[in-house]
This record gives structure tokens, sequence and C-alpha cells, in this order.
């Protein structure tokens, strides 16, 4: 494995991501993806060579532990892995999409032409439905598999011995599982990372979709805003231009404009009268 292509697809991950994507990074690189390289292979190394019955019809032992394991712990978290990690790496191939298409269009148009995109690594268009849409897979993904390990291994437990009666056995022998409460506590310790990290995608992807419609709304109170007040700006125009027209009209008739009288209460008293 090239670590140096591996640490850069994880130092751009985490640079297009927000602070929970970041400790959902570390949490999978570090507390996953580690931990079942150095440690989860090793301990299901043995398996099947130390899963014992108490009979020696042969092809016993092989039915039985194909009836009781029908899909290894260690191959389903690798297949977890490989699809959980997969969307972040999406992200970072959309970014380097848009500095592609940023880059050609400069080299096209020029700088002074204007850009596509003023930061191509922020979230925005389809960017940020990129982003969502990962979150959502990753999510998804880890919950499936939490389903299948429970429908496979009931409460995520393996038992120190387990009956089988499957042909060719000749009767119910007892199989028994080697080293079962360390593989047990490494499931259990993989299920509540996993768990973790549910909570860590949901909680980022409510922060986002908050963000978007706060965003959204001060747009709008924005816009409404700027109408009133070019609402209001028009609506004193045109009074300011009814009074020109009238002092217009005025000046060009030959009938004088009328005046006021010099004690107005008095005019209307006469008016009344």
């Amino acid at each position: 494995m090239n670590w140096g292509i591996f640490e850069g697809l994880l130092s751009g991950a985490n640079k297009y991501s927000t602070a929970f994507g970041r400790v959902w990074l570390s949490l999978v690189f570090i507390f996953r993806v580690l931990v079942y390289l150095v440690t989860a292979e090793r301990v299901w190394s043995d398996d099947h060579k130390d899963f014992d019955c108490d009979t020696r019809q042969p092809g016993c032992s092989n039915v039985c532990f194909d009836e009781f394991f029908p899909v290894s712990h260690v191959r389903l978290w690798a297949l977890q892995l490989i699809l959980v990690t997969c969307p972040s790496l999406l992200v970072v191939m959309h970014v380097a999409y848009r500095q592609a298409r940023e880059k050609k269009h400069q080299e096209a148009i020029g700088k002074d032409g204007g850009r596509l995109y003023l930061d191509p690594g922020k979230k925005r268009g389809g960017l940020w439905w990129t982003y969502v849409c990962s979150l959502v897979f990753k999510a998804g993904v880890d919950a499936t598999f939490l389903y299948v390990f429970h429908s496979i291994y009931p409460r995520y437990t393996l038992p120190r011995v387990v009956k089988c009666q499957v042909a060719p056995c000749p009767n119910v022998v007892d199989c028994f599982i080697s080293k079962p409460e360390e593989k047990n506590i490494f499931t259990l310790f993989m299920v509540i990372t996993a768990l973790v990290c549910i909570i860590l995608n949901l909680v980022e992807l409510a922060y986002l979709v908050s963000k978007r419609c706060r965003e959204c709304l001060e747009a709008r109170k924005a816009r409404s805003e700027s109408l009133d007040h070019r609402l209001d700006w028009v609506t004193s125009s045109s009074k300011q231009g009814d009074l020109l027209s009238g002092d217009l009209i005025f000046l060009d008739s030959d009938v004088p404009p009328p005046l006021l009288p010099d004690h107005p209460q008095d005019h209307v008293k006469k008016t009344m009268l």
C-alpha cells in the first residue's frame, strides 16, 4: 500500500470537511481502519482452524463452521470500511474537478474574464449536494452493516459453545469457538465506533441543512428589505413629480394659482356659514 497517496487523500478529505467531518475522519482512520489492520485480522486469523467439534466425523466441523459463521467478521468489516470511506474521496474528486475546470476557464478567457468559482473548495451548488449525499450514504452504510451483523450474530456476541446438527454430523454435536471473549470485545468496539460515526454524520447533516436554511432566510429577508426600500424610493419620486407637474401647469396657464387667505380660520368660518 502506498501510504503517500493514502496520506494525500486523507489530507484532502480533511481539508474540505467541517469540524464534525474532521472528527469523523479521525475516528474512522484511527479507531477503525488501524484497529482493523493491526488487531482484528490477527484475532480472527485462526477462526476456522481452532473451531473444534466433539466428533471425528469427516466434514462435520466444516459444515458446522459454515452454519454458524456464514460471513467472517473481518470480511464484513473490510467491505464496510471500503464503502464508508469512498464518499469522502468522491468529495475530494469533485473539488479537483472544479479546480481543473476553473483552471481551463482562466486559460481560455484570462484572469480579467471573471471566475467560475470564487472558491472551488467551498460547499456551494453541486459540491454542497455531493457532500450532503455522502453523509447520508455513510450513515446508511454503517446502519445497514450494523443490522446485518445483528442478524447474523444476535446481540453482536459469540457464544462459547454452539450445538450443531447438520449432515454429515451423526447427531447433535458441541462445537467450541476459539477466543470468544476477545472476539466479543473487538466486535463491541467496532459496533460502538460505528454508532458514534453514525451520530457524527447525522449531526453534521443537521448542521449543514440548518446553516443553508438560515442563509436562505437571510437572503430572502435582504431581498424583501431591498424591494421595500425601492418601492419607497419610487413612491417618493412620484410624489415629487406630481408637485413639479402641478407647478408647471400653473406656469403654462393664464389663470393664476389660487391664493390662500391671510386668515385661513376666517375663511373656513365664512365657508361654513
